[in-house]
């Protein structure tokens, strides 16, 4: 039974391929049909094909995507697109629009004349145009060999040629499993993005990422001045008022004097404590002593949530523990302001050169990775690492994230 449903699965996929593959070499055979039935003359017909050539460009990039999406479903193997993104419309002081090409009334109009000089410009169209003549070529050719034997074993039963559908009966069978298995190779091979597509996108990656770190500094040192500025300075300042107030009555009211002694003892352990948890919000004391997991458990017994941790002690680099660490915080942070939760549960596990961190709260659900959001943040401050993120949230709950960096223990 595996192997009948084998070769029937194995036949539907390869008229899918077929069916997508061969759109080129179609649209190409109607033109020459075309020409050769209703052509006076074979030069009329010359300049027309300026309109099978337009419609090969046409089809290329959606036989590109059929192509990436079949091979994702059927293998799970995911090839990149690799377009090119276009520049941001522009509105300009004059009141025309700006596409990164030439200037438009409209915004509507900048985009529709930027969408096609971008595709003209992006090599991931010419890219497109070679696949779909080689996959055609290829891929199309293999997975047209089951249809063309069975087609020709109905041929030959129906006209009592019974070698003939006897042999294309076995031959049909035999291919229908393996005839569509030419796709993934292919497309692997002829649809990876163009070298240079894929260094403009990690410069551009590259760029984020270092715009989202000065963005990240740049606030933080505005919180630390204006804690100090709120807190402690303001503690310590007054701390020595107070110190020279007491001095001066020292040897008139020794009582007044020991009564502002000890009020400025009481403020200097108030900015001692204020500095610490300013420090701590930097980076935990714990976390540069302990490690980690260490940390992460100090935070889960400080936390109002009910946490449970699973994780073995372990030490990687530190900027990469600071990183997780932080980003387990605004989790559980999340949970609490957003979700509602009770519970959680964190994992930290560091196995085949990757540090991986699951946390789930049993929270409402829904959360989602939303452009501007705070996990957009989260998984590009974790991209510095190359470090990935994914989000299972259903509405109603619960809200699992894994972390994954890469990393070695040191």
């Amino acid at each position: 039974m595996r192997w009948v449903a084998g070769v029937g699965v194995g036949f539907w996929r390869a008229c899918a391929v077929t069916a997508v593959t061969m759109l080129v070499p179609a649209l190409w055979a109607a033109y020459v049909v075309l020409a050769v039935l209703w052509a006076e003359s074979p030069w009329t017909w010359v300049p027309l094909a300026v309109l099978p050539a337009v419609g090969t460009l046409g089809l290329s990039r959606p036989v590109s995507r059929w192509v990436r999406s079949l091979v994702r479903r059927w293998t799970g193997t995911i090839i990149p697109p690799g377009y090119l993104e276009p520049p941001p419309v522009t509105q300009l002081s004059t009141g025309y629009w700006w596409n990164g090409y030439s200037y438009a009334k409209t915004a509507k109009r900048a985009r529709e004349e930027q969408e096609w000089r971008h595709k003209l410009r992006d090599p991931a169209t010419w890219r497109d145009l070679r696949f779909a003549e080689i996959v055609a070529l290829t891929a199309g050719i293999a997975a047209l060999i089951p249809l063309a034997a069975i087609a020709l074993a109905a041929l030959g039963f129906a006209t009592s040629s019974y070698v003939a559908g006897g042999a294309g009966l076995v031959v049909g069978i035999g291919s229908s499993p393996y005839g569509w298995r030419l796709l993934e190779p292919v497309a692997v091979r002829f649809l990876r993005p163009p070298a240079a597509t894929a260094l403009a996108e990690r410069v551009s990656e590259l760029t984020a990422q270092r715009a989202d770190t000065t963005i990240a500094q740049a606030a933080e040192i505005r919180r630390i001045e204006r804690d100090l500025h709120d807190g402690a300075q303001a503690r310590l300042v007054a701390l020595g008022l107070s110190l020279a107030t007491a001095e001066k009555l020292m040897d008139t009211d020794p009582q007044q004097a020991k009564a502002l002694l000890q009020e400025a003892r009481a403020g200097a352990a108030t900015s001692l404590t204020e500095l610490r948890e300013l420090v701590q919000g930097i980076n935990p004391p714990v976390l540069n002593e302990r490690g980690l997991v260490d940390a992460v458990r100090a935070f889960a017994l400080d936390s109002p949530l009910e946490i449970t941790v699973d994780a073995e002690p372990l030490r990687v680099e530190p900027p990469i523990e600071s990183a997780v660490y932080f980003a387990i915080v605004e989790l559980v942070t999340n949970a609490i302001r957003h979700a509602e939760a009770t519970t959680a549960a964190i994992s930290i596990e560091l196995a085949d050169g990757a540090l991986g961190i699951v946390v789930q709260d049993n929270g409402r659900g829904g959360a989602v990775v939303r452009q501007g959001g705070g996990l957009a943040g989260l998984q590009r401050r974790l991209a510095a690492f190359d470090g990935t993120l994914a989000v299972t949230s259903p509405a109603g709950g619960p809200t699992r994230v894994k972390m994954t960096v890469p990393c070695e223990s040191s």
